[in-house]
């Protein structure tokens, strides 16, 4: 099921329900069912499913979706959170070849522990897109790929290219653990009821292996460097705040004389891997001012070690070109790159 964000329900009146083999739907949960037969045909499709396939569902409703899905692959685990629409699943493939086939778990996605599945083929609800993303993303052992229905404007973030308007925090994280594709727009009118807005089928393909990178310095870097993506580096590595933090960082691991180099290890990775998700991954995020660069505040020099300090880091960025050059319009490269020069300084972010 795919929807719009959480709102309260209007009380009805006569004609405003909606229905399904006798299923009320409710807006405020993301209800949206999928009803275009052939758009349900292209996604499965698209999907690349095989015959010895483990399928994980979404959000099945009333298993439209989870029809075609039973007769491409081997199994489908449907996790479901609303009872009615569990009891609407049982009814109708009880009795029938794909009964033994359909594994139907009741409860909040994100709450779920996963099992093992080859392909996940989702319509979700859209206010659980970036949690439901990274979670995905860090599901051991990786999965072939996913194809899910998210609203149009959060699928064009995932897919956006250094440059781009919607180029943004969502974009360099997402596009750090998998390659994404999108597949096809889908209108509004495609869905009971229709929501508001309208949607994107995506292709997700998890990177196997994953880049040997320090998840928690990535996110505090990638956070840092997103959150005025049209500042130059060199303005936003000179802000007080930031100097500060980075210092702080910087004698705490000199006295424990700690290493941080190298990649985190697969008993941590699922944790750090979920935590680049955090922080309101919505469609709106990332909303950029329109303060030009000259009013920014940089931090006075205070002598002595601060100075120094401050010299350290924007040695870094002139060692490596970065310090006119914008987080929008840096690639993913770049962004290695820039971490890999500032922890050889000694430079760390978390």
């Amino acid at each position: 099921m795919a929807g719009g964000k959480i709102r309260k329900e209007k009380p009805s009146r006569g004609g405003g329900n909606h229905y399904q083999g006798g299923v009320t739907f409710h807006k405020s949960k993301g209800q949206h069912i999928l009803k275009n037969p052939l758009l349900v045909d292209s996604i499965v499709q698209k999907a690349g499913i095989k015959s010895t396939d483990v399928i994980l569902e979404i959000g099945p409703g009333t298993g439209n979706l989870t029809k075609k899905l039973l007769e491409a692959g081997k199994r489908v685990i449907a996790v479901e959170l609303d009872s009615r629409m569990v009891l609407e699943l049982q009814r109708r493939f009880q009795g029938t070849p794909f009964s033994n086939k359909l594994q139907i778990i009741q409860g909040d996605v994100l709450k779920t522990d996963l099992p093992y599945f080859d392909i996940c083929v989702a319509n979700i609800p859209y206010q659980i897109s970036s949690p439901l993303t990274f979670k995905l993303l860090s599901h051991r052992p990786a999965f072939r790929c996913a194809v899910i229905m998210f609203q149009r404007e959060f699928a064009m973030r995932l897919v956006a290219q250094p440059g781009q308007n919607l180029y943004c925090r969502l974009s360099v994280n997402t596009q750090l653990l998998a390659r994404i594709s999108h597949l096809l727009k889908v209108g509004k009118n495609n869905f009971r009821p229709p929501p508001k807005v309208d949607s994107s089928v995506v292709r997700i393909e998890p990177r196997k292996p994953l880049p040997p990178v320090d998840f928690k310095e990535w996110d505090g870097l990638i956070r840092l460097c997103f959150n005025r993506k049209n500042k130059t580096l060199g303005s936003i590595f000179r802000q007080k705040s930031v100097l500060s933090m980075l210092e702080k960082n910087y004698k705490t691991l000199q006295a424990l004389q700690k290493s941080l180099n190298g990649a985190s290890d697969d008993s941590h990775m699922v944790g750090e891997v979920t935590a680049l998700g955090d922080g309101g991954e919505d469609i709106s995020m990332d909303v950029e001012d329109d303060r030009d660069d000259d009013m920014e505040i940089e931090d006075a020099d205070d002598g002595g070690e601060v100075s120094e300090f401050k010299k350290k880091v924007l040695d870094v960025l002139k060692q490596g070109d970065f310090e006119e050059k914008r987080s929008s319009k840096l690639t993913q490269t770049d962004f290695l790159y820039l971490l890999s020069l500032f922890n050889k300084a000694g430079i760390h972010f978390s």
